[in-house]
Parts: C-alpha cells; structure tokens; sequence
C-alpha cells in the first residue's frame, strides 16, 4: 500500500453518500477495483471490501471477509475497526453472543480513538441478548467523560448498574 492508495481510498469512502442505494453495488466495485492493486495476501483487501459489503447493508457477505482480514493478520487501527464492525455484523445476522466474545478484549487494550465504539457495539450485542443493564452501563461509562458536568455521578451509575454493591 502506498500513500496514493490510501489516498484514493480515502477519496472513495469520502465519495460514498454519492452512491444511491440502488447503486451500492457501483460503489463496491469501486472498492474492489482499488483491493485488485493490492497484494493477494493483504489483510487490507478484505477488509476494505467487508466495509464495502457492510456499508452498503450486507451484513451477510462482510462477515467472512472481516473474518479473513483478520485471520490474514490484520491488525492495529484497522484491526480494531474489524473487530468493532465484525461484532456489529455479527449481531446484525444474529449472532450477538459471538460479537460480545470478540469485542469484551477490546476493552481492555490499549486506549484510543475507537474506544467508544467498541463499547457502543459491545452494549448492542448485549442488548440483544438481553442484558441491557450492562449495555446501557457501558454506554453511561462511555459517554460519562463527555460531560461537562457529572462525570463522577454517571461514572458511579454506570458501575452500579452491574455491581449494585458497590
């Protein structure tokens, strides 16, 4: 991957709102235009296009592809990002359980940008299994930094929510 190509994917998701849905299928293929310059074992190539599947509302075909990506060893931001979005897939085809396997590492590793999504997602999952009152205090300790105000009490609620104990 060079600079180019990452700029000219960039200018492609940038591009995306201009893709209607009944042409969702022209934006993949530019996707799958840009993975063809890459190398066939690139953790990024099915990645990318698991995006594309995903964005484009199926769930069902950026599965495997997010699933390939990493057993390619994708990893790093990108990495991340797979696991985020393959978990919201997951539950997206109704496997939530396997999302919350996948994402429940996640917030232990290293702070970053993403931190909010994985636990947004995680809180998904997990609703959908019904366990809301731990979603909905991932969701609390995730926004209760945000604040500009109450961040102790909604971090303390949050907690409570789980460990009423405490």
């Amino acid at each position: 991957m060079t600079k180019d190509w990452e700029d000219r994917v960039a200018a492609a998701w940038a591009a995306f709102d201009d893709y209607p849905e009944e042409r969702a299928a022209d934006f993949r293929a530019v996707i799958d235009a840009l993975v063809a310059e890459l190398p066939d074992d690139s953790p990024v190539g099915p990645f990318e296009q698991a995006c594309a599947w995903d964005s484009t509302g199926r769930s069902d075909k950026a599965v495997p592809l997010y699933r390939e990506a990493l057993a390619r060893g994708l990893d790093g931001y990108r990495g991340r990002r797979a696991k985020i979005q393959l978990s919201s897939s997951l539950r997206n085809v109704g496997q939530p359980e396997e999302g919350v396997k996948l994402l429940t590492p996640e917030l232990d590793a290293p702070s970053d940008e993403l931190d909010d999504a994985v636990r947004a997602t995680l809180a998904l999952c997990l609703s959908s299994l019904g366990r809301d009152r731990e979603g909905l205090s991932l969701v609390l300790g995730a926004l209760a930094p945000h604040l500009p105000r109450y961040q102790r009490s909604m971090a303390n609620y949050a907690r409570a929510l789980v460990n009423p104990g405490d």
